[in-house]
């Protein structure tokens, strides 16, 4: 068992941080927003409002004995290289980070990050030619071959209860429901999903091809 950090707690790093802790790992998880860590609290090992640009607050929190750090502060890229920044002053030994332009891609490419990531660019590439996967608004890689991907209800995908809505494959992992502002990660497998609501995912990339399958008319 590793133990992670992840720094911002927005759609995007609680879904990291979740499924971190479907893979029984431990998760510190890092917001300056208090909404945001309230929402994820009690489905993490550790949540902390704090500010991860303050160097002297991320030694308080241990982080550099962190096995490695996910960076997901959304459009603030003055934050984010302070973190990284500070993540390595630290020792932080793994280091990935998720970025929001070409110009922040570059300059985490010269502080030398494990890795970027482009959830954006990275769906409109390997999501449509690897899955095939149309109703993918957003996905993440968490290895070569085992991916997070958001999925926008609508189609026939609507009316249908959660455990339907899965059941096609077995193997994949319903993370978190959103509704409006209204997030879960407890799921009820009787909840009956609708249109607009955003429902994050986890599998190997065969079985999420075969899922794909099921829904190959609602794009």
């Amino acid at each position: 068992m590793a133990q992670f950090a992840v720094i911002g707690l927005g759609g995007f790093g609680a879904a990291v941080a979740h499924q971190l802790m479907q893979l029984n790992h431990d998760v510190i998880g890092i917001d300056n927003e208090k909404k945001l860590v309230d929402h994820i609290a009690e489905d993490i090992t550790h949540a902390v409002i704090a500010d991860a640009t303050d160097e002297h607050v991320l030694a308080e929190l241990n982080i550099q004995n962190c096995d490695a750090a996910v960076v997901a502060i959304g459009e603030d890229i003055e934050a984010s290289i302070l973190c990284v920044l500070h993540l390595k002053n630290l020792g932080v030994k793994t280091i990935w980070v998720k970025a929001n332009s070409k110009a922040h891609h570059m300059i985490l490419k010269h502080l030398g990050v494990d890795k970027i990531i482009h959830p954006e660019e990275d769906m409109g590439i390997r999501v449509a030619q690897s899955l095939s996967y149309p109703m993918v608004s957003r996905y993440m890689a968490l290895d070569d071959q085992y991916y997070m991907v958001k999925i926008e209800i609508k189609g026939s995908m609507i009316g249908l209860r959660l455990q339907d809505f899965m059941r096609p494959e077995q193997r994949i992992r319903a993370i978190l429901h959103q509704r409006n502002d209204s997030i879960n990660y407890s799921l009820d497998p009787q909840f009956v999903l609708q249109q607009g609501d955003i429902v994050v995912i986890a599998g190997y990339l065969v079985d999420l091809r075969r899922f794909s399958q099921h829904f190959v008319d609602d794009v």
